[in-house]
Order: structure tokens, then sequence, then C-alpha cells
């Protein structure tokens, strides 16, 4: 059985950090390319980072560029999300997706998703 097991969320202040982890067990893991992404009420799932197997290529959407960092540790089975200079806009829930092609920035492509993680950066 697949799991997907995002942790790391949480309250913070505009312009703190938070890391999110995501750990993955079911599945040959460095086969699969991992994402996050993140949901508000009412909005739509929209594509946050991602990070190829084996690790050697990331991407991001427009607004995380230059704040947020997307890594793996295949190892662990672990993709990890670092999280700087964190505004209001980025609270959500986030949910880490694993993707059996070489890219994982849209739902479609999508396999299995965890159940998400709340960050909320509130003053």
């Amino acid at each position: 059985q697949v799991q997907v097991t995002e942790s790391g969320g949480g309250v913070v202040q505009p312009g703190e950090s938070l890391k999110l982890s995501c750990t993955v067990s079911g599945l040959t893991f460095g086969d699969h390319a991992i994402a996050w992404f993140r949901q508000d009420p009412g909005q739509v799932r929209e594509f946050v980072a991602g990070i190829s197997p084996g690790g050697k290529r990331t991407y991001y959407a427009d607004s995380v560029k230059g704040r947020f960092t997307i890594s793996r540790v295949d190892a662990k089975k672990t993709v990890y999300l670092q999280m700087d200079d964190l505004k209001p806009e980025d609270t959500a829930t986030y949910y880490c997706a694993a993707c059996s092609g070489g890219s994982c920035s849209v739902i479609p492509d999508v396999n299995v998703w965890g159940q998400g993680t709340q960050v909320t950066v509130s003053s």
C-alpha cells in the first residue's frame, strides 16, 4: 500500500521559515518525481514546487521562486520543502504528491496524494 505522509506545518509570522517533510512508502521512490501543491478552502489546488527522479531538476511556481527550495534524500524516501520569507498569501494546506512520470507539475500527473499539512502565516 502506497503511503504519502507530510509533516512540518504550523503557524508562523511573516518573514519566518518552515520546513515541510514528505515521506513516501510502498513504491519505488527513486523512480518518482515528487511535488508540493497547496490549496486554500474554496480555491483550486495549485502547484508549488517539484523535483525530478534523482533530484537533478527542480522547478517552482513563480510565486515562490527564490523563497522556497525543494530537495530529496532518496535513502530516506523523503522530500523536503524549505520555505523562507513566508508571506500571508502562502497560507494554505500543503500536499505532497508522487508522480510516476519524469515531471510532477499538474494535477493529472499525480498518482498518489498525501493528506496535507496546514501552513498559516499571520502576524
